[in-house]
């Protein structure tokens, strides 16, 4: 039986990672609104996923306050793509195996 990530398995930490695999980056205001979550919230998650190495964060400055955006590194997508695959052996769809998922969400958006 396939192991969950027990990192990605906490349902505001997959859609973090959902998010960005989908936006390629986002702020935090972004994230907070798209998610509808609080700033500690969403701080406190971004930073478990900041320390395991599944989101990166650059910090820039322009016009007003300095800005964080946040992007799903190389090992986040990767992980994401094992935990949907990993759900997705569990489905009982005639016991056939399933393959990994050639989703859009999991191919960062070209700008």
């Amino acid at each position: 039986m396939d192991t969950l990530d027990p990192l990605l398995h906490q349902p505001l930490r997959t859609q973090i990672a959902a998010f960005l695999a989908g936006a390629g980056e986002a702020t935090f205001t972004e994230l907070r609104q798209r998610l509808e979550v609080s700033d500690g919230n969403l701080e406190s998650h971004l930073k478990k996923l900041i320390g395991a190495g599944y989101v990166s964060v650059r910090k820039h400055s322009g016009e007003g306050r300095p800005q964080s955006s946040y992007a799903l590194t190389p090992l986040g997508r990767e992980a994401l793509q094992g935990y949907i695959a990993a759900l997705q052996r569990l489905l009982p769809l005639d016991n056939a195996p399933v393959p990994a998922p050639a989703s859009p969400l999991l191919r960062p958006r070209t700008q």
